[in-house]
């Protein structure tokens, strides 16, 4: 067997993996279903809100109807109090993917949520994916007594590669690189030349979605009228109801976190759509700089009048076979 004959063989041992991609609301459920009709598939879900029970109408989770009988993994998996990781959704979605397969369908990853997506497609490697509360907590309290430039040079000393390219005002991200060493005894950056090396085990075909900027913006405000009347307020007063807190990960998202505050009076009514729309456009042009990154990505535009089929039939024609 020459070298690439070997190289076929190993292409075709790759379980095919579509990737559907697009800032919020441009329609890849819409793009994701008509495709699974066409090419027998399932959908996994990329999306870090959708993961969450009773988080609804603000994560935009397609109804049973929405889902025109296609099945919708990784939606619903976890209660809202849960500290859902993205350690936890590549595992997750590896299975998923993989049962998809087994079953003779065909798997689309479609959402927006792009480090999801990464993880999955990239291998990144996560030697670690909860954190422990206790380190949590001491470096909360060095973070207090010492202020956040304390923080940052003792990074450049344990992990010189990571302090480059994290700003020293990111908390977050410090942070991270801390919890990291102390509980791997690694620097983070270690993970990501494990990530490099590693091989991705699919045979990706890669869409990614947009539209006119003026078009998405439009469509991101209608949707947010959309959210309130279809009863977001009542749904996040039900969470609160509940006793979840209003301090929870899965609360703290877009549109959950804008109700809460006019619930707890931090911003009138109009105020918090306006800021809810606001930086739902801000999130899309994120999304949009990120998944421009990736070369691998083959963009389609969705024209004002929302045809489709085209877009289909270019997509369809990557299939083997159809």
């Amino acid at each position: 067997m020459t070298v690439s004959e070997k190289n076929d063989f190993q292409q075709r041992e790759l379980i095919p993996l579509f990737v559907v991609v697009g800032p919020t609301a441009v329609g890849k459920t819409e793009i994701s279903i008509a495709l699974c009709k066409k090419l027998g598939g399932e959908v996994v879900s990329a999306d870090s809100v959708q993961v969450y029970r009773y988080l609804d109408i603000g994560s935009a989770k397609p109804t049973l109807e929405e889902r025109q009988g296609i099945p919708h993994h990784l939606i619903d998996v976890v209660d809202p109090e849960v500290n859902f990781t993205v350690f936890d959704y590549q595992n997750m979605a590896h299975q998923s993917i993989a049962d998809i397969y087994k079953r003779g369908k065909l798997p689309f990853l479609t959402g927006g949520t792009g480090l999801y997506v990464k993880a999955v497609i990239d291998e990144y490697n996560f030697r670690s994916g909860k954190v422990n509360p206790l380190i949590r907590k001491r470096l909360e309290e060095i973070l207090e007594l010492k202020g956040k430039e304390y923080l940052y040079r003792f990074l450049r000393e344990i992990d010189p590669v990571t302090a480059q390219k994290v700003h020293p005002n990111d908390i977050r991200r410090i942070m991270r690189a801390f919890e990291f060493f102390y509980l791997t005894g690694e620097p983070i950056s270690s993970q990501r030349e494990l990530t490099e090396k590693k091989r991705s085990r699919y045979n990706l075909t890669m869409i990614g979605l947009t539209t006119k900027r003026s078009i998405l913006y439009e469509r991101i405000n209608k949707r947010v009228d959309l959210m309130i009347e279809q009863g977001l307020l009542e749904e996040v007063k039900g969470l609160l109801k509940k006793g979840y807190s209003s301090e929870l990960k899965s609360l703290q998202s877009l549109g959950y976190s804008h109700i809460i505050k006019y619930l707890q009076e931090k911003w009138d009514w109009d105020n918090a759509i306006i800021n809810f729309k606001r930086d739902t456009r801000h999130y899309a042009k994120r999304q949009l700089t990120w998944f421009r990154a990736d070369k691998r990505i083959n963009w389609f535009e969705i024209d004002e009048q929302r045809n489709i089929d085209p877009i289909l039939e270019s997509i369809c024609s990557r299939v083997e076979g159809y």
